[in-house]
């Protein structure tokens, strides 16, 4: 059959269609990560915050469509969204030939290819440029942060081994990644559940050994109890870019206490410091969360001014919203609506200056880019500080072939508040 399969939400869920694709590839079927037309529709969605929740109930919808006017033969939905609301979906949205939450893989595999294969995670059908790819390094949360559905979702923090990504890690070089960007609800504990002590800079060490990688990038750690030996091989491993996704969520004591963080604003000051001190060329990226209940006004103006004087390399900030099931959700969400826009409006504002003003100290330097695509003339590429699709590019206009997934030194021509300019140097 051919299948299409839809994926929305974070990176980690397009891991997971991957890996999804590939299985459906060795049973003999035809898989697009893309609608064009086909027998079957896999929809994986997402089911985190409410836009995400409403742009995969929308998404369905769109394709429930599709299937009562025979376009489609089958369709099917996976993922975060049916593991929390599937009895309620099915009632609803009955076009729908299968619901599968996500720790489902075998009876996916199974429904759709009528026999008794099982899934396995042994390779990727990437729906990534073939130049990087995403390294799920592990699964599920053991934190329990008053705003976040993640743990009941996924369930409990559970590692990879360090063997089984490097052989995955292998497999994606063989077909042409040159850019690992390791992903995990919380790479911080990677490793604790499996070797009794937190293994990122190990586990970091042993992909560094494969030839065919040149970058490794790192996503989404949690401030508490950071493994600091990550800062020095920052330094002294040219492979490890000097990079870091660490969500920070708020500066305000009394929130951080009540999000249930397990740190204050004096951990999360001094680890940043120790992280700039340590890597003064790191560029960081974090989110925050506006409008959690009970944010006063005090409150915010004490998160501008830690961003002010931070003045992180990237930053997202979303307005709170009540999450079902969360510690969070009994609180009374006592900020409007009007007031959360307002203070995500004013914060993204402050980051759009501190990111304009990094962005020209770059003018006249010298930089290694990987070139991303081509569109239209210009070639789009990133630094090491850039990570796709949520990060900062880098412009080339130019006359010159210039190969995709290929490294290039640049010069900085130009930059405005979110891309730099630059001419390749010969």
């Amino acid at each position: 059959m051919k299948i299409n399969i839809i994926t929305l939400g974070c990176s980690k869920n397009t891991v997971d269609s991957e890996v999804l694709a590939s299985n459906f590839s060795k049973n003999g079927h035809f898989v697009e990560h893309e609608y064009t037309d086909g027998d079957v529709v896999i929809i994986n969605t997402c089911g985190f915050i409410n836009d995400a929740k409403e742009q995969s109930v929308d998404t369905i919808l769109a394709f429930a469509t599709l299937k009562k006017k025979k376009k489609i033969k089958q369709l099917i939905v996976i993922g975060c969204l049916v593991e929390r609301y599937k009895a309620d979906l099915a009632k609803e949205i009955t076009e729908v030939d299968a619901w599968f939450g996500v720790h489902e893989w075998d009876d996916i595999i199974r429904f759709i290819s009528q026999n008794s294969a099982e899934y396995t995670l042994v390779d990727r059908d990437l729906n990534t440029p073939k130049h990087y790819a995403y390294l799920k390094i592990s699964e599920g949360c053991n934190r329990s942060c008053s705003f976040c559905a993640i743990p009941f979702i996924r369930g409990k923090h559970e590692s990879r081994s360090i063997e089984s990504l490097y052989e995955e890690a292998l497999n994606l070089a063989s077909k042409g990644v040159k850019e690992l960007i390791l992903i995990a609800q919380d790479i911080t504990v990677y490793g604790l559940d499996l070797y009794n002590k937190q293994m990122l800079p190990e586990l970091v060490e042993k992909l560094s050994e494969i030839v065919e990688i040149k970058w490794i990038r790192l996503h989404y750690a949690y401030p508490l109890k950071f493994p600091t030996k990550i800062l020095e091989m920052m330094n002294t491993n040219p492979k490890l870019c000097k990079y870091l996704d660490i969500p920070l969520q708020h500066i305000s004591d009394h929130l951080l206490e009540s999000m249930n963080r397990g740190h204050d604003q004096k951990v999360t000051k001094d680890l940043i410091e120790q992280i700039k001190t340590r890597v003064p060329d790191i560029a960081i990226r974090t989110t925050f969360i506006v409008g959690y209940p009970g944010e006063t006004e005090n409150d915010f103006k004490d998160l501008l001014n830690f961003v002010s004087e931070s003045k992180f390399d990237r930053l997202g900030a979303f307005p709170y919203s009540d999450e079902e099931g969360t510690a969070a959700a009994l609180l009374k969400d006592d900020v409007s609506l009007d007031t959360k826009m307002e203070r995500m409006n004013e914060i993204m504002a402050l980051q759009q200056e501190i990111s304009l003003e990094k962005n020209l100290s770059f003018i006249g330097k010298e930089m290694v880019v990987i070139i991303d695509e081509l569109e239209e003339g210009i070639y789009f590429a990133r630094t090491e500080f850039d990570s796709p699709d949520v990060d900062n590019q880098v412009l080339i206009e130019t006359t010159n072939e210039l190969k995709i997934g290929e490294f290039y030194k640049v010069k900085i021509t130009g930059a405005d508040y979110f891309d730099l300019d630059a001419e390749v140097i010969k």
